[in-house]
């Protein structure tokens, strides 16, 4: 019997050892986490969902279509209705939520709106069970992110910021993308269970807050792009080219970019975008205009130049302020369209 103790340990010993060095090396990480977090599900725990606009409508749709016991809150009824219809039950307030949830996740519009949520009377803070596990997928400021993480952690609880990109066709299918910022490697691989849920594609980007910083990067990436597609759309229907004609081209061409094949701003180039709806849905222009100043706040404290951005960001504010703050965001072809008039 010893001799076969001595034998098992030393095959696991020489297993152990090559595992152990490539772990160390990083080339077994996804593995590790294939056992170790995806056989795991959230059994018999309920998952609170706070924020049904565009994205989180979709958001919270998938994870009641997928078995989790869901209770959601929204300032708008209707939006609750919808889903409790699917199965899931409504509360009436944050806390509400927060007392019967033993994971949180919240995709709310700016700061303001999050901080409230999360800090106020009837607040998630009110009454959050001790040990529940907070996902904030909203883009806000990256330290907005910390503060309230330092709070959850007085409160026995666990805090990621986990924003999102892909738009609403991508949520509603659940194959968004989600930037995590988790202090802890177990924190991040929590997250990433239920966010996969969600999401095809989910990255660990660094400590609470870094999550934040990489959407308002991508952001000001995005807003400079779409009105780059804009302009050259706009253009190009100028100089008598078909629209779709030349979207087809762009996007196999060195100008290629999400703007261009996968969201067009020029109306009827494709079925179930914004542009082709009146600029209905989508990401508000309002919304993109919030994220570029966060931006542009970000890029002063680093001492970032950012001209495009800035640009950018003073063209969604004139948008704004010219009746275009609920269109979505690539409605910047039809503004540019008018001013040519």
């Amino acid at each position: 019997q010893l001799h076969k103790k001595l034998f098992i340990i030393t095959i696991m010993s020489a297993f152990l050892k090559p595992c152990q060095f490539l772990a160390k090396h990083g080339l077994v990480r996804q593995q590790v986490k294939l056992f170790s977090v995806s056989a795991r599900r959230f059994e018999g725990e309920t998952v609170g969902f706070i924020g049904l606009g565009n994205m989180g409508r979709g958001m919270a749709d998938n994870l009641v279509s997928k078995g989790h016991s869901v209770v959601l809150y929204d300032v708008v009824p209707e939006a609750v209705s919808a889903l409790t219809a699917k199965g899931a039950r409504g509360a009436a307030s944050p806390a509400e939520v927060a007392a019967e949830s033993d994971l949180i996740v919240t995709m709310l519009p700016n700061n303001a709106i999050v901080s409230n949520v999360y800090e106020g009377q009837d607040g998630i803070f009110s009454s959050v069970k001790s040990g529940a596990f907070l996902i904030d997928s909203s883009t806000v400021d990256p330290a907005l992110s910390k503060d309230l993480a330092v709070k959850a952690a007085a409160a026995g609880c666990q805090f990621v910021d986990a924003p999102v990109s892909g738009g609403i066709n991508a949520a509603a299918a659940g194959t968004l993308t989600f930037m995590v910022g988790a202090n802890s490697d177990q924190e991040f691989a929590k997250a990433e269970m239920l966010l996969s849920k969600m999401g095809a594609k989910i990255t660990h980007c660094g400590g609470v807050g870094t999550g934040g910083a990489v959407k308002i990067c991508n952001n000001m990436l995005l807003a400079v792009s779409m009105i780059g597609t804009s302009e050259a759309m706009n253009l190009g229907i100028k100089l008598g080219l078909d629209p779709k004609l030349l979207a087809g081209i762009l996007g196999s061409a060195t100008g290629r970019c999400w703007s261009v094949d996968t969201y067009n701003p020029c109306p009827g180039v494709m079925e179930n975008v914004p542009s082709s709806n009146d600029y209905k849905g989508g990401f508000g222009t309002a919304l993109m205009t919030k994220d570029l100043g966060l931006a542009q706040d970000a890029a002063t404290r680093a001492q970032a130049a950012t001209p495009l951005g800035s640009l950018s960001h003073q063209i969604y504010r004139v948008m704004c302020n010219a009746g275009y703050a609920e269109k979505d965001f690539s409605s910047a072809f039809k503004f540019l369209r008018e001013q040519d008039k």
